[in-house]
């Protein structure tokens, strides 16, 4: 590998564009995710400095200002003159946008980062910016604004140190939230630090009152990984597999575990970036383990019939995997980079996985009896969901307004204007009907609490009544049965209790969404509806308040004489029909908040760690987040 890194090596593709004017074109949007989206591309180029063999450390820090820093100790940006702009490289780095050493330049064999426009992007969208280069034996800085070059580089003094280092306020003028969370920075390079073993990220808060920070350092790689996405399940077998191998110029790593689970949880990357749709080196895990697994039952005879052989579903029910792979030119479908196209990656992935795995199995007979045992157990449940699904594939004509569910359907047949509210049981769904638009608004009561699909395989949860009302009032089908194009309303809204079994109701409807149903998620389709807390009458006027703090409020506002009557609402039934459409069932007065997955890795792990059976991992997560809950009871 070639030490040499110099100006030659940055290619200039295009000259910066007005990106403020257009920032959600780049970064997504100008909220908390966008916010946080800057780290990431600064950390991006670092970690692609790690990838390429030069750093090992990076230190990311969130300064009392609320302003950020990253620095590393690879190779340094080039500092010297660029030979096409007649500027400093560096430069070039920083003012121009799709400038940098990812460009086919011989910077990097591969690179990460979303965009490949990170260091000009975060530039431009920051009040201000500065970055310092050691290299060479000199320390250099230039400095920034908006964009804009303020100062010339300059030669700071001698440092026998090497790496870049990176500081900037994000621009108030763009962005709506400007105050960074340490916790949604902690996941990202949580899953960078087990994607580039060995690399260590330190993480750092210096704000007042709440300073703290956490290193990230794994030796293991991914396979740490699946241990960590495994620590609030069962494994079954305590070797975690891992395979890392080479072809046709792709880097192929994948490990993986079965736990005593029914859900699969595959997590896949390029270059370290998340492919959520998966792609073509998915396909090659796929159709790799499976045909291992197949091809070892029937080595052992475990395996007779040949038309009993395992399915892919099979195989991997119970299973925690990540596959990374590593492309010099990752091709991609669409702008999202959400699924890989590479074909290469498939054969692959494939290639590298089947030749290891056969070996792993040989060298532990024991787990391979687990693996295929657990498969043809899945195979049987298979058989019995496949009817369970046929049954209710059959009641979804919904040619009647009332279901086996106690549906009360609203009158419209445009699901773009239809909403059906998923209610506590059949008091509150007697006020609900009441209440309701009955053109728009359909209502759906349950009976109690709904089945817990983190502990059931498919077959069970289609015998659950309360799941097949749910899934017949949908149209949409379930699994791998699911079409979104025939869902029946485009708002599901979610209306509970405010105690601890309404959130407990709210948790198990999630959990079966996410798992079964994601699409209604990912397309912003589930909501969930904000009913008041309290109502407050003074002077033949009645105010609605819906948390203590703004119960509190109102005293200060109201003053606390002369109040007729304070009612606290336990439960969506003591409201009176008018009451509960007036506050939450209104179009014009309801407040609704949108169930959205900012981190598919971070979601799996709550759903797994609240639903599944381990104690302790759910005992930590509480004591953690205990000071953060509203305590309604």
């Amino acid at each position: 590998m070639s030490n040499e890194y110099n100006e030659s090596q940055i290619q200039v593709l295009e000259g910066l564009e007005a990106v403020r004017k257009s920032p959600g074109m780049y970064i997504g949007s100008t909220g908390s995710r966008g916010l946080h989206h800057l780290v990431y591309e600064i950390v991006d180029n670092a970690v692609d400095e790690a990838l390429a063999g030069f750093c090992d450390e990076i230190f990311v820090t969130i300064h009392s200002d609320n302003t950020i820093s990253v620095r590393d100790n690879g190779r340094g940006i080039p500092v010297g003159v660029h030979h096409q702009k007649g500027i400093p490289a560096v430069e070039v780095v920083f003012t121009i946008l799709h400038a940098g050493g990812k460009f086919g330049g011989g910077g990097y064999k591969v690179s990460g980062g979303l965009h490949g426009v990170g260091a000009s992007v975060v530039n431009a969208l920051s009040e201000w910016l500065y970055v310092e280069v050691c290299t060479e034996g000199k320390i250099y800085r230039q400095e920034y604004a908006r964009g804009h070059v303020m100062t010339k580089l300059k030669t700071l003094g001698d440092t026998d140190e090497h790496g870049t280092f990176v500081h900037f306020k994000p621009d108030a003028e763009i962005f709506e939230e400007t105050v960074f969370e340490f916790d949604v920075l902690k996941q990202r390079l949580r899953e960078i630090a087990f994607l580039t073993k060995g690399l260590k990220i330190h993480l750092k808060d210096e704000r007042a009152d709440i300073e703290q920070e956490a290193t990230f350092h794994y030796e293991g790689g991914i396979k740490e990984f699946v241990a960590y996405l495994n620590k609030s399940r069962q494994p079954l077998y305590e070797d975690i597999f891992y395979a890392v191998g080479e072809k046709d110029g792709i880097q192929v790593e994948v490990s993986f575990q079965h736990n005593d689970g029914y859900n699969e949880t595959v997590f896949t990357f390029v270059n370290n970036i998340n492919t959520p749709d998966g792609g073509t080196h998915l396909v090659g895990f796929k159709s790799g383990l499976t045909k291992t697994i197949n091809d070892y039952g029937k080595k052992l005879s475990i395996i007779k019939d040949a038309d009993k052989k395992l399915s892919g579903d099979d195989v991997r029910e119970g299973i925690t995997a990540v596959v990374s792979v590593k492309i010099g030119d990752p091709q991609f479908e669409g702008q999202t980079k959400a699924k890989l196209g590479t074909t290469e990656a498939k054969a692959a992935v494939e290639a590298v996985l089947g030749e290891q795995l056969m070996y792993f199995l040989e060298e532990n007979p024991a787990i391979g009896k687990i693996i295929i045992e657990k498969g043809m157990m899945a195979s049987r449940a298979r058989d019995a969901a496949r009817k369970a699904r046929e049954l209710v594939r059959r009641k979804t004509g919904l040619e009647n307004t009332r279901l086996p569910g106690k549906l009360t359907d609203c009158t419209s047949k445009d699901p773009f204007e239809s909403e059906i509210y998923i209610v506590e049981g059949n008091s509150a769904g007697g006020s609900a009907i009441k209440a309701r638009d009955p053109k728009t608004q359909a209502i759906l009561p349950l009976r109690g609490k709904i089945l817990n699909v983190e502990k059931a395989r498919l077959d069970r949860i289609l015998s659950s009544e309360e799941i097949k009302n749910m899934i017949t009032a949908f149209g949409t089908g379930i699994s791998d049965d699911f079409d979104i194009e025939k869902l029946r309303y485009h708002k599901i809204v979610i209306m509970t209790d405010a105690d601890v079994d309404g959130a407990h109701i709210r948790t198990l409807l999630l959990t079966f969404f996410y798992r079964y149903m994601p699409k209604l998620i990912e397309e912003g389709k589930v909501y969930i509806a904000q009913p008041p807390l309290y109502r407050v009458e003074k002077n033949k006027q009645h105010y609605y308040v819906y948390d203590d703090i703004q119960l509190e409020a109102l005293y200060q506002e109201i003053g606390r004489d002369n109040i007729k009557e304070v009612q606290r609402y336990k439960g969506l039934g003591e409201m009176d029909f008018d009451q509960l459409r007036d506050t939450t069932m209104a179009v014009e007065h309801r407040i609704l908040k949108k169930v959205e997955i900012g981190d598919a890795i971070l979601a799996d792990e709550i759903f797994s760690m609240l639903m599944g059976d381990a104690v302790e991992p759910r005992k930590e997560f509480i004591e953690e987040n205990a000071q953060y809950a509203e305590m309604d009871f």
